[in-house]
């Protein structure tokens, strides 16, 4: 299970959450580690992709501590998740730990599933932010499409 003050990362993805940010030179998309695995949380949860973390990377992206996440006003995302998937309230209980844990817990297991369906969109890219502008261009025309159709259910009532 998490430890309850930090988000952990797959150490299978810490060199994608690296590639992924602005950290050290590199040219990703994201500035910090923590902005990377909140974009690949919302990306898990969008596809119902939850993965179990398996060995934990230790070094760069080593855990990071909740109160950046919060900060940020990320902490909402981390609370929305847990009580979507639980659909219980009492998930959001800052009085007992084991809640804190599971709501880190569910986080970090959509962010490795956000973080797999990451590593086969840009396999084989270059640039990475070309190519999630790409795909979050090709999400926001597929849906707009869909809402295009012409649908006889307006004409019931």
């Amino acid at each position: 299970m998490a430890e309850t003050g930090r988000i952990r990362v797959a150490k299978d993805k810490a060199e994608l959450v690296k590639a992924l940010t602005t950290i050290d030179g590199a040219t990703g998309p994201f500035q910090t580690f923590a902005d990377a695995i909140v974009f690949a949380a919302a990306l898990g949860a969008k596809y119902k992709k939850r993965l179990p973390l398996g060995e934990i990377s230790k070094k760069e992206p080593a855990p990071i501590r909740l109160e950046y996440f919060a900060s940020m006003g990320n902490d909402l995302l981390i609370k929305l998740l847990a009580v979507n998937e639980t659909e219980e309230i009492k998930i959001l209980s800052f009085t007992e730990e084991e809640y804190a844990v599971k709501r880190n817990h569910i986080f970090e297991e959509y962010a490795n599933g956000g973080l797999e369906i990451l590593q086969n969109e840009l396999r084989g890219s270059v640039d990475y932010s070309e190519r999630i502008l790409l795909f979050l261009s090709y999400e926001r025309t597929k849906n707009e499409q869909q809402e295009e159709e012409f649908d006889l259910t307006k004409f019931l009532a």
